[in-house]
Order: C-alpha cells, then sequence, then structure tokens
C-alpha cells in the first residue's frame, strides 16, 4: 500500500495534492482535508462533512484521469496558507469522450497541531464567475 503523506511545509502542499487527487481513492483524498474543510463545487456551493467531500470528488475521479497542477502562488501568514493553482484534467474519459478541464482553484491549507497541512477550504473553480458570496 502506498503511503500518502501530508506536507510538513508550504512549499510541500502540492506535491502531497497531486498524490492524494492523483490516487483516485476518495478515502485518500478524504485525509488531505483539514477536518473543518469544505470543497465549494462548480456552481460555488460549499460542501462540508466527509459525505458531501466525497460525492463531489467522486464526480472527478469517475473520469479516471490525473490532474495536473501548476502553482500560481503561494502565501503563508503563520498556520495560514493561500494557494492560486493552475490545474488541468484532459484526456479520454472512461466513455470515450474527450475530457478538457482546465480552471484556475483559489486554495487555503492551515497547518495543524501535528504540524502537517492540510485542506481547509478546496475551491477549485474559485477564479470562475459564480453565483455571488453568501
Amino acid at each position: 500500500m502506498t503511503a500518502y503523506r501530508l506536507a510538513d511545509r508550504p512549499e510541500g502542499i502540492v506535491d502531497a495534492l497531486l498524490a492524494h487527487i492523483n490516487s483516485l481513492d476518495e478515502d485518500v483524498m478524504l485525509g488531505f482535508y483539514d477536518p473543518e474543510g469544505m470543497l465549494v463545487d462548480a456552481d460555488g456551493v460549499a460542501q462540508r462533512g466527509p459525505d458531501a467531500i466525497r460525492a463531489e470528488l467522486r464526480k472527478y475521479f469517475r473520469l479516471g484521469l490525473p490532474m495536473r497542477i501548476s502553482a500560481r502562488h503561494i502565501f503563508v501568514a503563520g498556520d495560514i496558507a493561500s494557494l492560486v493553482l493552475d490545474w488541468s484534467i484532459v484526456g479520454t474519459g472512461p466513455d470515450g469522450a474527450p475530457v478538457d478541464m482546465v480552471a484556475t482553484a483559489n486554495d487555503i491549507a492551515r497547518r495543524g497541531p501535528d504540524g502537517l497541512w492540510r485542506y481547509l477550504i478546496d475551491n477549485p473553480f474559485g477564479t470562475a464567475l459564480r453565483q455571488p458570496a453568501r
């Protein structure tokens, strides 16, 4: 079994994210989230708690394709990191249809008491215009 490690430095968050997400395993990816974490869906609605996050992750993992990520910015203030990430999932899906998902995420990670970084806010379409903030 592969060990999926969390980052102990902000610079390692993206590599840890890639390893977790490209496992295409919902349980592995859930370990990347802070206990108070959320995953914002494509409509801008925060999905909270393991069941809701798992359901949202399933939409990506069903494609069976790896994600590529390029960090645009990582800013750190104490135990909080703000990440702006360009990402893509490109290829042929299991149904034979082409997949071309490209977006910029605006994410927040928090260092836990154990010194490891986890996602507090996973906002994969963070720069897209969506419904107004609430």
